[in-house]
């Protein structure tokens, strides 16, 4: 418990920062499961619009430093591939 009145709004600033961050962060992970889904399910129309959706928060994900550069540019390029690889077959 803080001591402090500004120790009290620190933590109340940064639970409302923690919240956020973990939504951005959510954003990304269940986009990525939905694309992984369709995949699996063979459902190639919606594909292409949630791929634009997905890159692009992660870019603003990036911007805003919820992800590393690198690590956003790595899930990108592993989805998609994952999407080529499959709409291939």
């Amino acid at each position: 418990m803080p001591n402090k009145a500004a120790a009290e709004k620190y933590l109340r600033k940064s639970k409302k920062l923690a919240a956020k961050n973990n939504l951005q962060k959510k954003t990304i992970k269940d986009l990525a499961k939905k694309i992984v889904k369709l995949l699996s399910a063979g459902e190639s129309g919606q594909i292409d619009d949630l791929m634009k959706k997905f890159q692009k928060t992660a870019d603003k994900a990036v911007k805003n430093g919820w992800l590393k550069k690198n690590n956003a540019g790595r899930k990108k390029s592993r989805l998609a591939a994952l999407v080529r690889k499959t709409l291939k077959k």
